[in-house]
């Protein structure tokens, strides 16, 4: 048995609808998945199952979730060893230190482009990076604006099949799959 991180795109069903963990916990486990845990109310899922294609995971989610909720989402799966490396990865450790709300990455399903990761620089301002770590696209927000451009501008028609998790969720994540290890 493996563990792995798996990151749902979106858990809005429709107005004023939402997945409760619960309930996607119980969608895991009735595929087969096993010590399947959530992270916070916002499609986070810790679980182990038999060494596998990361894809067949995905296709085994999406579809159970599909088959559930009655909607398509996009979900990213990464093995253990592959989160812990994301983590460690971290391009930004003092933004994180100070706001690790405002630091997130972009967790792709296939490694985003360098040009469309390039191309986010344009909408950056002047206190925000942006890094392409691994395929990965990592960003420190700004603190002086409550939206950023980079949000809308980090969109999967341009960056491919991708899900942004801040720093706090991040390190949560790996701490929990850590413990497994």
């Amino acid at each position: 048995m493996r563990t792995y991180v798996a990151l749902l795109y979106s858990i809005v069903l429709g107005e004023g609808r939402r997945v409760v963990m619960s309930d996607l916990k119980a969608m895991a486990e009735r595929i087969g998945l096993k010590n399947v845990r959530t992270l916070v109310a916002t499609g986070n899922l810790v679980f182990e199952a038999r060494t596998a294609k990361i894809s067949d995971l995905e296709h085994r989610l999406e579809k159970a979730f599909e088959e559930t909720f009655g909607r398509h989402v996009d979900i990213i799966v990464r093995g253990a060893e592959d989160w812990l490396k994301l983590a460690a990865g971290n391009p930004f450790p003092d933004d994180s230190a100070d706001a690790a709300d405002q630091v997130a990455v972009r967790v792709m399903r296939r490694p985003a482009p360098v040009e469309a990761a390039a191309a986010l620089h344009a909408y950056a301002a002047e206190d925000e990076k942006v890094l392409l770590v691994d395929g990965d696209i990592w960003v420190v927000f700004s603190r002086e604006r409550p939206s950023s451009r980079l949000l809308t501008a980090a969109s999967h028609k341009r960056m491919g099949i991708g899900t942004s998790r801040n720093w706090n969720t991040v390190r949560r994540l790996a701490e929990m799959v850590g413990s497994r290890q």
